[in-house]
């Protein structure tokens, strides 16, 4: 599966998944087997994808992690491990990312995106030198999001079949 099948999959998962959220005004909704029901003021967890539905007519608030936090602090960890070593990031990082740079202003968007490129740019280097020389292990795939795993072994598979052809099938 291309990294952008697999990141679309993962996306539709993480929408199915419970968020919390702050309910502006009293709301009752039944949609075939949804039910949600919530006072003014009232704090549930809800599936992520209703959450946007009713965040966006105004009625409710997601309660979710300030992702530039926590990109700031996956910066920070990235540039102190050592200079193959990675940081450990969760498998969803990306995608969680990418769904809270939609509620941004442009100007904030960009600005976190420069953030993001940053950190991508570290992590790309250290993952292209490490697939290069070995498959990847249960350890390393732990620290990495989907994408990169995808990446990880597309790299590891291009490398190989590239010394197979120089070298022949010996090595």
């Amino acid at each position: 599966m291309n990294v952008q099948g697999l990141e679309k999959v993962h996306a539709t998962g993480f929408d199915l998944e419970d968020v919390k959220v702050t309910f502006n005004h009293d709301v009752k909704i039944k949609v075939s087997d949804v039910n949600i029901e919530g006072k003014q003021g009232e704090i549930l967890n809800i599936p992520r994808w209703v959450a946007k539905v009713l965040e966006k007519n105004n009625h409710v608030q997601i309660q979710d992690t300030d992702m530039v936090v926590e990109l700031k602090q996956a910066i920070v960890k990235e540039s102190v491990q050592g200079e193959f070593e990675l940081a450990t990031l969760d498998p969803h990082f990306y995608i969680k990312l990418k769904s809270f740079m939609k509620g941004l202003e442009q100007a904030d968007s960009d600005k976190v995106e420069s953030m993001l490129n940053s950190l991508v740019r570290k992590r790309k280097g250290k993952i292209i030198h490490l697939a290069d020389s070995s498959k990847l292990t249960a350890n390393l795939a732990h620290k990495m999001t989907v994408e990169e795993r995808e990446l990880y072994n597309n790299l590891h598979d291009v490398s190989v079949d590239f010394t197979k052809q120089i070298l022949g099938d010996n090595k």
